[in-house]
């Protein structure tokens, strides 16, 4: 399994093979607090980058959950429907949305690692 990789919308990816787990990171549920409901799509349904991907409903805000790269649904984690606040609990976890087998590889590329992460989170302030 890979390395986690971010976006500056705060979605974390981790590739194993061709599929790319994808969820939020602890900073974006911090930001939302307590998540009551989240809105996952459906198998099967393909995403390219930048797509909508699910929405996440907190008792302060709802937030869309944007694709960090493009492909096809193949799983998604129906433990949130029943436990949104496992998001709260273990966001870079157990709290993973979908499933997404890759169509385009060089996508990744575009993503930061840890440590740019972080760099990124100082700067907001």
């Amino acid at each position: 399994m890979s390395d986690i990789l971010y976006t500056d919308q705060h979605e974390w990816v981790q590739v194993d093979g061709d599929v790319a787990t994808i969820g939020i990171t602890d900073y974006a549920q911090e930001q939302l607090g307590d998540v009551v409901y989240v809105e996952l799509p459906a198998i099967g349904k393909k995403l390219a980058l930048g797509d909508e991907a699910a929405v996440v409903e907190s008792v302060k805000a709802a937030s869309e959950v944007y694709s960090p790269v493009s492909g096809t649904v193949v799983e998604v984690n129906d433990d949130l429907e029943g436990a949104p606040g496992s998001i709260n609990e273990d966001a870079m976890g157990s709290g993973w949305f979908l499933k997404l087998e890759l169509s385009d590889e060089s996508e990744l590329d575009n993503l930061m690692d840890e440590a740019a992460y972080k760099s990124f989170l100082a700067s907001l302030g």
